[in-house]
């Protein structure tokens, strides 16, 4: 198929009125037209706000050409800005982390079949419109509005997007259940999907927490851990503050070695890891596990004050359940210190049920312009989400706590 070039840029700037308050929408290519004290404090201002949604995590993206025109990923931030008093641009209301992409790669929510399908009947699917945190699955705002008008209004332009830029698709992934509910409303088609999070109920131990689950699954875990503290490892845990140039390198050999060993491409670089740890330190911890004095497997956590996210992994060695306690129980152990209320672990991952994990769903919203091909998803996703339904009663049923 065909890719069509991503255009140049969109309309940057066109206006909308809702009730008594007249909006300015601008497309902005880079976050610099927006600004830190303006992005973040409209970030601030959602309840699904987290880490991944800040101006220092989407700005390393960008600045490090990890999430680029060039990789596929052409920033188009839709933003709304009030207009008052004769002013233009008086202050941002709402915005909309958007992309105008060329593939379906990082994004955690498969199309492949769906550009499949469009390639088939002679149709370009690509270029679509994303929204999402490039390389991120992580449930939080897409949707950043101060209030409800300007929520509506920018639910509004991003219809009024796709419908001006002849796109073929539109897609919002992982947002919350609430905002996928008011994008169903205008018209979007909902899908679910299934990750694993680890809850915390007020344990103070480690041990605690075992206690809760059923004796083969603690028995299991506390074996993994023996046989890691019998090959000699020990595990040093690096704030951000505290990270230096060589443990985020060690760091990034960890995890090209992962993507090398299931051959394929990691998508960030160390330009990127360098960047987020001088401007979010406060939000990063690495776990470095050492054998002998020498580091040898490395994790990336990024966490919050009530959420801690696992995000990658990597070892330049094997030895036997070194993944499990570098990547989930050395990850717990900080949760359960510093009272965290969740790990989430990542995208899929069924195994993770037997370490504590257990299923919660996921939700996004897609948009498709062609009516026969949206008719055909929708009754596609309807098939799905009834499959989806019966996957969670059956991993339900699969609790791995005592009962």
């Amino acid at each position: 198929m065909r890719e069509r070039e991503a255009p140049e840029c969109m309309d940057k700037n066109k206006s909308s009125k809702n009730a008594s308050l007249n909006y300015r929408t601008r497309i902005v290519s880079s976050l610099s037209e927006i600004g830190q004290p303006a992005w973040d404090a409209l970030v601030q201002l959602q309840p699904g706000a987290n880490p991944f949604l800040s101006f220092a995590f989407l700005d390393a993206l960008h600045a490090s050409g990890c999430a680029s025109a060039q990789s596929g990923w052409q920033a188009q931030f839709l933003t709304l800005w009030r207009q008052e008093d004769g002013q233009d641009d008086a202050g941002l209301v709402a915005a909309l982390p958007l992309y105008v992409k060329s593939h379906s790669y990082g994004e955690y929510v498969f199309d492949w079949a769906w550009a499949e399908a469009y390639q088939n009947h002679g149709l370009e699917y690509y270029p679509k419109l994303l929204s999402a945190i490039p390389f991120t699955p992580v449930t939080g705002s897409r949707l950043l509005a101060r209030d409800a008008a300007a929520m509506a209004a920018l639910i509004s332009a991003l219809s009024a997007v796709q419908e001006s830029n002849t796109f073929s698709s539109t897609h919002v992934l992982y947002p919350p259940q609430e905002q996928a509910e008011m994008l169903r409303a205008a018209g979007f088609l909902l899908r679910t999907g299934v990750q694993f999070h680890w809850l915390n109920a007020g344990y103070s131990t480690f041990d605690e927490f075992l206690d809760t689950l059923e004796r083969k699954k603690r028995k299991n875990i506390r074996a993994e851990r023996r046989k890691v503290q019998e090959a000699g490892v020990s595990f040093r845990h690096v704030s951000g503050h505290q990270a230096s140039d060589a443990d985020w390198t060690f760091f990034l050999r960890c995890y090209e070695h992962t993507y090398a060993a299931h051959h394929s491409t990691p998508y960030l670089n160390l330009d990127f890891f360098l960047r987020i740890g001088a401007t979010m330190p406060q939000n990063i911890l690495l776990i470095v596990a050492e054998q002998n004095g020498q580091p040898i497997a490395s994790s990336l956590l990024i966490h919050d004050e009530h959420t801690v996210y696992g995000r990658y992994w990597g070892a330049l060695k094997h030895i036997d359940s070194l993944h499990f306690e570098t990547a989930y129980y050395q990850p717990l152990e900080f949760c359960i210190a510093n009272k965290m209320a969740c790990f989430e672990g990542g995208a899929q991952g069924e195994h993770k049920m037997a370490r504590g994990f257990l299923p919660q769903k996921t939700w996004s919203a897609h948009k498709l312009a062609h009516p026969a091909f949206s008719n055909a998803i929708e009754d596609f996703l309807q098939r799905e989400a009834g499959g989806i339904e019966s996957y969670m009663d059956e991993l339900h049923e699969r609790n791995p706590f005592k009962l």
